[in-house]
């Protein structure tokens, strides 16, 4: 699974490090304070990072309560991502 999310991880990693990758994008995200637009960045590697250890664990063994708990923060993130995304891209 690490495999599938390689060059998203390292793309959002790069970006979330480099402040001037922020001249990249156009639009309000290069409007952006330097620190919400690493904020964003952020916030994508991590939900990377944990995509694959969530997945792993959750086939490995869960019930159904752990399966929404798995569920609910996995939602947090893309919530998190969706609004800073609202925020600094739109």
């Amino acid at each position: 699974m690490l495999a599938l999310i390689a060059v998203p991880l390292s793309a959002a990693f790069a970006f979330a490090t480099n402040p001037r990758s922020q001249q990249l994008f156009g639009g309000r995200l290069s409007e952006a304070t330097t620190g919400g637009y690493q904020a964003f960045w952020w916030i994508v590697t991590l939900l990377l990072l944990a995509l694959p250890v969530l997945v792993g664990y959750g086939v490995a063994k869960m019930s159904g309560r752990a399966l929404i708990i798995v569920g609910a923060i996995v939602a947090l993130f893309v919530i998190a991502i969706m609004v800073l995304g609202q925020l600094f891209v739109f």
